[in-house]
């Protein structure tokens, strides 16, 4: 029989110094995102479930709880992804005619982990630009991303780009029923399965998609592609794309490594556009997905475009360096009311205060108590430890 206390596979307790990590992510990257003009909505939770999984296919089905809600008996489901809720705000609640910013921080809930060691219950940290169809807002998130985990500590970023268009225009005439399967194949590298899905497809078509298993590295890629893929429309204009967010890139964020991986498109029936993905120096998974879906909100009646990312600030806490605590302020607790005025003054200039409780002298804390508040001459005074 399991203890009652326990709890589910790959859902965890935050404890104070990880707690306060995440919250100083969490801080952080807001005030990053007001700096640049974006503004905060909190969708809530769960939604009826005909609406949070509106337009955004298969895969988050599966990753998403169900309810039945006990006031209306229908469906409910706890979001797995916040965009879709953004895409909903943009288009019936805030309607604008306009660019409109949004960033948002919350949990999500997963049915299953997306890795052995990943949580069930990520805190999604995600910014999103609405009504530009502009490579600017593309660069624009981009940069946001890469600012944020600058200000986080991650100091050498690896920025992954691709563009969902490139696969989107080989795959025209390839019947539907292929099209995840190829893209799965393409993301994993896997030439043996391209091999086979590509078998009975026209030799061009087919030799493309086995080619752009292939297309991924530094920036030289870009060039590769033109001379071994089609000359398509679709093809020419984002590859046209991507040297231009790489150039501009590379003009502000001169310590991020670019690198290009044509055949991984992310969610392939997500992305419109250009992807990103930036992961820390030396590290196989992501720390941020971003691109274009200039599709999400279709499904609320307003296709408008569509840019941003998110990413996991539980996630981003693990691979960055804690600060250190923050200085704090040891002092008695006493009845004496210059004692308790002085503590509350302290407090009102943004000081952090720990009164020690009688009889605990000697216990540890999470907070750097660097100064104490002793009694001089009648008078409360801050002395170094």
């Amino acid at each position: 029989m399991s203890s009652a206390w326990l709890l589910p596979e790959h859902i965890a307790d935050v404890l104070p110094s990880e707690a306060r990590r995440i919250e100083e992510l969490r801080r952080g990257l807001l005030d990053m995102a007001r700096s640049y003009g974006f503004e905060l909505v909190m969708p809530p939770l769960l939604e009826y479930l005909e609406s949070l999984l509106s337009g955004t296919g298969h895969a988050l089905d599966l990753q998403t709880f169900k309810l039945i809600d006990q006031l209306s008996g229908r469906t409910l489901g706890v979001r797995a992804d916040t965009t879709p809720q953004v895409a909903r705000i943009d288009a019936h609640l805030l309607n604008r005619a306009g660019v409109t910013r949004l960033c948002y921080c919350g949990p999500v809930l997963h049915t299953r982990p997306a890795g052995p060691r990943a949580t069930r219950e990520p805190l999604q940290f995600g910014a999103e630009i609405y009504g530009h169809a502009g490579l600017e807002a593309d660069l624009e998130v981009v940069e946001l991303a890469l600012d944020g985990l600058g200000a986080a500590g991650v100091e050498t970023p690896v920025l992954d780009l691709g563009d969902a268009r490139i696969l989107r225009a080989l795959l025209q005439g390839v019947e539907r029923g292929r099209h995840e399967e190829l893209a799965a194949a393409l993301a994993r590298k896997d030439a043996a399965a391209l091999t086979a899905l590509t078998d009975g497809l026209a030799e061009p078509t087919a030799r493309a998609l086995r080619q752009l298993a292939q297309l991924y590295g530094g920036p030289e890629v870009l060039e590769a592609a033109r001379a071994v893929l089609p000359d398509l429309p679709g093809i020419r204009a984002a590859l046209d794309d991507l040297a231009w967010l790489a150039r501009h890139v590379q003009r502000t964020h001169v310590q991020v490594r670019l690198g290009f991986d044509l055949g991984d498109v992310g969610t392939h029936a997500y992305y419109s556009g250009a992807r990103f993905a930036i992961y820390g120096a030396g590290a196989s998974d992501s720390l941020v997905r971003g691109g274009r879906y200039d599709e999400v909100g279709a499904v609320f009646g307003r296709n408008r475009p569509a840019v941003g990312f998110s990413l996991d600030l539980k996630a981003l806490a693990e691979r960055t360096a804690s600060v250190p605590a923050r200085s704090a302020v040891r002092a008695p607790w006493g009845e004496a009311q210059t004692l308790r005025e002085a503590v509350r003054s302290l407090r009102r200039q943004g000081e952090t205060v720990l009164c020690v409780l009688p009889g605990h002298e000697h216990e540890g804390q999470e907070f750097d108590c660097d100064r104490e508040l002793v009694a001089v001459d009648g008078q409360w005074v801050l002395r170094a430890l």
